[in-house]
């Protein structure tokens, strides 16, 4: 899915009378369905949209499922250079963390952003001409790192589709059989990529997956995630903050150019939380620190620019029978952390499979009580 011209749009117009003005994070409308959450004239950037050419597309199934109310195909996925004007930034400024650009003052903003300034940075797919071999639509296999994967023999089947979205930690040596070898998409934020490389390395994990065809989709959660998208691409070191260095970032290999990174929009990240999650978790004690995890925002956004989605190891009803990643030694259960919602987004998924808008990979269902997971209240620096 291609973006041309964008304009702006109240996401919540029926009772507004300043469309272009945001209020306050947590500040509701009224529900008008129980499932959605809508904040009062929280205006997002809308671009127009290149005709769809697939019959069997997922954006031609949303307005026949379940989830008709909840998509919006027109919100940007992507940002680049040219969403950086001085009333973009006004709009986004007063939103935290992925949700806008509360971290970035404009002048920085500008500066980091204009790398991305190629017809690349805001296509998800900016090579599909040479790898469509007559294909009308695009297929995805978005891949998590869920020990449900352990002995499913299902890498050769995840390296038939076009694209293969995979995230944080992960692992491909050794594992080949069951997640396969290809990387095309690989989504993280600078937190989440660095804290993997420390949590993972036992296990094998030393940096993002490296190939031609992969392209890094950076979802920024902090200033870290603008300073690290400038370096790489100008090959500079990372200018300050926690992550400053005296040589350019190697993360991403050698020869990695600008053509081959990519930003999640503020706007998409928000959208997903204003949509997909219900307004029982956002009133929650941990509101505040609470974000859709990365892996999710992957699989949505592919759900959004793909034709068609298959997901594998994500969370399923059984979770609690696998290891929480397939990479682990030894049997880990999954932990349920205070800045995620595993248990709606394992929901979403199954509702997600059974409107057909998507095919989740699922073990053949066995009898047995799931033993419970802990929980925690600390924040997940991995998700």
């Amino acid at each position: 899915m291609n973006y041309t011209i964008r304009r702006t749009v109240s996401a919540c117009c029926w009772n507004c009378t300043q469309p272009f003005l945001e209020p306050a994070e947590g500040d509701p409308c009224i529900l008008f369905k129980p499932a959605i959450v809508r904040w009062c004239n929280d205006s997002i950037s809308v671009p127009h949209l290149l005709p769809q050419t697939c019959p069997d597309s997922i954006a031609r199934k949303w307005s026949s499922s379940g989830f008709n109310g909840s998509f919006l195909g027109t919100v940007p996925v992507l940002q680049w250079a040219k969403d950086v004007t001085l009333h973009q930034h006004q709009r986004l400024k007063q939103f935290h963390g992925a949700y806008g650009w509360f971290s970035m003052d404009y002048d920085s903003l500008k500066a980091t952003l204009s790398v991305l300034n190629l017809t690349a940075n805001h296509q998800m797919f900016d090579d599909w001409e040479h790898r469509q071999n007559g294909s009308q639509c695009i297929r995805c296999a978005v891949v998590g790192n869920g020990g449900i994967l352990k002995d499913s023999g299902k890498g050769p089947e995840i390296d038939g589709h076009n694209y293969v979205f995979r995230t944080n930690g992960a692992i491909l040596d050794g594992f080949q059989k069951d997640v396969g070898t290809r990387t095309t998409h690989y989504t993280f934020s600078t937190n989440t990529m660095r804290n993997s490389m420390g949590s993972y390395r036992s296990a094998g994990f030393r940096g993002p997956p490296v190939s031609n065809e992969t392209r890094y989709v950076f979802l920024p959660t902090s200033y870290r995630d603008y300073l690290m998208v400038k370096a790489v691409a100008t090959h500079t070191p990372v200018e300050r903050g926690q992550d400053k260095s005296k040589t350019p970032p190697k993360y991403f290999g050698e020869d990695a150019t600008a053509e081959k990174l990519k930003m999640l929009h503020p706007d998409f990240v928000r959208y997903l939380r204003n949509r997909f999650f219900t307004a029982q978790t956002l009133k929650k004690r941990y509101r505040e620190i609470f974000r859709p995890s990365t892996g999710s925002v992957m699989l949505l956004a592919a759900l959004h620019t793909c034709d068609q989605v298959s997901a594998y190891g994500f969370m399923t009803p059984d979770y609690s029978k696998y290891s929480d990643h397939y990479f682990d030694k030894t049997y880990h259960r999954v932990i349920f952390y205070a800045n995620h919602e595993f248990r709606l987004e394992l929901a979403l998924w199954q509702q997600l499979h059974k409107a057909g808008l998507m095919r989740l990979f699922m073990r053949p269902s066995t009898t047995g009580s799931p033993r419970p997971a802990t929980h925690g209240p600390q924040s997940n620096g991995t998700g």
